[in-house]
């Protein structure tokens, strides 16, 4: 007898010992064939076993297996509810997480520190610091609190949750500080925006003895990268270098290495630290990707972006939709559509927020059949979604539609977000829907939710200014609640010279340079207004101020792409190697605007003090006429009656191009669509969609 126990209990052993080996090494398909021979054996209740059931069939990413074992258990204890927690939460289930939590509170078994720290995590995970601060009050009443697993975790979930003050209290009071608790806290300052913060507790750390690991690298260098701190992180790489540490095959290291000489512009180190990466991580290619495209050497970068889907690397979501970014940012759209096929091959493509991204990029690019027939192919649609596809609508100039998105949003029971909001509002300031505009702020501003946000009155000024509603604008800035922004101000300031109202204007613009005196955009809009009030010695005494102050306001640049080449233009480059004949198509397209419709320049939009045959000439090397000659030149002039020729500007389009591009599209019978820093005017047989309202 005593030998037959003696054997159960080791075969007992032996198959836990299996069953963990199967969990570390992940080995579904042994683990199941040892879960039917445990069965047979007579253990289907054994506690131990069930357990390690669980943990298995959950690091394996079996999850109903898990709930399965779990279901069917006749005794649980503590690490039964724990393993099975942690399981949901390394499968990405934090929810499920927290439900197993309530339920186990409704049981005879008490939580141990595991059991809390695991539940932290996943309120962190949700940025639930409701549900954290609960489980925090339950680690004080049980004495948790002080355990070092635990105190980690509750630093953790309030840096997670952007509570960084109640993680710094906490992270205070801890009596014991290891290794792990100082790199949380260091982390939490880094994701909270206090990177110096974060480098002073580093100091501090270095200080108190300890020795600094992969994980605190990490975040200092991050750290580094968002204060544009060269020195600092080139310190940091010194010192790994100096101290022997295996940087070159620490794949997180690594890539924050690169990450961090992106951020601070040196693409040469960064290049060279890439170059040095034994085991190269999607991180560290996605770097210097982004940083490549960030300095226009779009070239390379999608040289490297070739080079990484012929690695094994699984390219994930974050990788997608940050090259998505680049592209709808430069609206590169042969590129964004060779990323949408490959996106459309892997897994990652999938995601929601992919899908985001690319019908982003062909908003962004014009292509507005394109945008709409993903979006209503996606199966799943968040209130990013959403918010994406009004915004692309408004800025097309399609501001019902729109409105009628918005609306469909809500039929939809998705819930509308401070940034959907402002989607809407934007859409309806462009389009002047005034009636609109007043409803859904007044829904935004009922909305227990949320309260409305300085961007959300900008567009109501906007909205009211274009309307002609200047006071009731004004009254809204001063009875506001929230303080005004030089943004604010300057939208008024807009509005009083689209509609000529010089006195408010002069206030406004007096009041904005006192507030902001070395901001150039603010005399550039005072001088426009006395120009087109013809107070020219007043708008001569602000350029001469802003002059002497050294301010210069932000080039006016454009780009047009042309056989999937990319050509940028500023305003008077002489630069391109076809500017001979840029300049003399443009002119052979004025001399017959003005033989077919009497097309005058507009000339109070060039300089004063040069000749009015200067001015023209001063207005003809607009960076967004220079793009056109250019598109005209490389067989524009050849196309079709219906063509598009798209080109885009970082700046508002200026009136005279505005008129100059209307004129064009009649006599040439092509379609131009030219986006700017604020909307997408799309110019055909001589009209534009903004109708003049931009």
């Amino acid at each position: 007898m005593n030998r037959v126990s003696f054997s159960l209990v080791s075969e007992r052993q032996r198959l836990a010992d299996s069953l963990r080996y199967c969990s570390k090494n992940l080995l579904l398909d042994y683990g199941v064939q040892l879960h039917g021979a445990l069965v047979k054996m007579g253990f289907s209740f054994d506690l131990m076993l069930n357990n390690d059931l669980i943990d298995m069939y959950a690091k394996c990413g079996e999850m109903n297996g898990a709930c399965a074992v779990f279901d069917k258990m006749l005794e649980r204890n503590v690490v039964s509810w724990t393993a099975l927690m942690c399981g949901f939460l390394q499968n990405g289930n934090a929810k499920a997480c927290l439900s197993l939590f309530c339920q186990m509170g409704s049981s005879s078994v008490k939580p141990n520190e595991f059991t809390l720290s695991t539940n932290i995590k996943a309120s962190g995970v949700l940025s639930s610091v409701e549900n954290g601060m609960q489980i925090h009050g339950v680690c004080m009443k049980s004495g948790f609190e002080w355990n070092p697993v635990v105190g980690n975790s509750i630093i953790d979930m309030y840096s997670k949750c952007g509570r960084i003050n109640e993680a710094a209290r906490m992270f205070d009071v801890m009596p014991a500080k290891s290794l792990i608790t100082w790199n949380a806290m260091i982390a939490g300052y880094v994701l909270a925006g206090y990177s110096d913060k974060g480098l002073l507790l580093f100091r501090k750390m270095q200080e108190h003895g300890e020795i600094p690991d992969e994980f605190t690298f990490t975040s200092t260098l991050k750290a580094c990268g968002s204060l544009g701190s060269v020195g600092g992180g080139t310190q940091i790489h010194g010192f790994l270098i100096t101290s022997g540490f295996p940087y070159s095959v620490k794949t997180v290291i690594a890539g924050s290495l690169v990450d961090f000489y992106v951020k601070c512009g040196c693409l040469v180190e960064a290049r060279r630290v890439f170059d040095l990466i034994e085991q190269k991580s999607v991180i560290s290619w996605s770097s210097l990707i982004l940083g490549y495209a960030q300095e226009e050497n779009l070239a390379e970068a999608m040289e490297l972006f070739r080079q990484l889907r012929e690695r094994s690397l699984q390219v994930d979501g974050f990788v997608l939709s940050s090259m998505m970014g680049v592209f709808a940012d430069f609206a590169l759209v042969e590129q964004g559509k060779q990323i949408h096929a490959y996106a459309a091959k892997v897994p990652s493509g999938l995601d929601t927020s992919v899908s985001n991204s690319i019908v982003d990029m062909y908003l962004k690019c014009g292509l507005m059949d394109e945008a709409t027939e993903l979006f209503n192919e996606m199966p799943v649609k968040n209130v990013v979604t959403w918010t994406v596809i009004i915004t692309g609508y408004g800025k097309h100039g399609l501001a019902k539609e729109a409105v009628g998105l918005f609306r469909k949003m809500l039929l939809d029971d998705v819930e509308p977000d401070g940034v959907a909001y402002l989607a809407v509002l934007s859409a309806c300031s462009h389009s002047g829907l005034v009636e609109e505009s007043q409803e859904y702020f007044s829904r935004l501003c009922n909305d227990k939710r949320m309260k409305p946000r300085i961007e959300h009155y900008s567009c109501m000024v906007d909205s009211l200014g274009r309307a002609g509603r200047l006071n009731e604008a004004k009254n809204l800035i001063e009875s506001m609640p929230v303080k005004p922004s030089i943004a604010i101000w300057q939208t008024l300031l807009s509005a009083c010279r689209v509609h000529g109202d010089l006195e408010l204007g002069r206030e406004v613009g007096e009041f904005l340079l006192r507030l902001d005196g070395d901001n150039p955009v603010n005399y550039v809009m005072m001088s426009n207004i006395h120009a087109d009030a013809g107070s020219w010695n007043e708008c001569e005494r602000l350029r001469k101020l802003a002059w002497s102050k050294g301010l210069k306001k932000v080039a006016g640049r454009s780009w047009v792409e042309v056989d999937k080449e990319i050509h940028f233009f500023y305003g008077g480059d002489d630069t391109h190697p076809l500017q001979e004949k840029i300049h003399q198509v443009l002119m052979e397209m004025e001399k017959r605007m003005k033989e077919e419709l009497g097309f005058v320049y507009g000339v109070k939009y060039a300089l004063r003090d040069i000749e009015e045959e200067s001015k023209e000439e001063s207005l003809r090397v607009h960076s967004e006429k220079l793009a056109i000659g250019l598109a005209l030149v490389r067989g524009g002039l050849n196309e079709q009656p219906g063509k598009v020729i798209r080109v885009f500007k970082n700046l508002r389009v200026c009136g005279d191009c505005h008129e100059f591009i209307k004129g064009l599209s009649k006599i040439l019978k092509l379609v131009f669509v030219v986006r700017d820093a604020t909307r997408f005017h799309r110019f055909e047989g001589g009209v534009c969609s903004c109708g003049d309202y931009w």
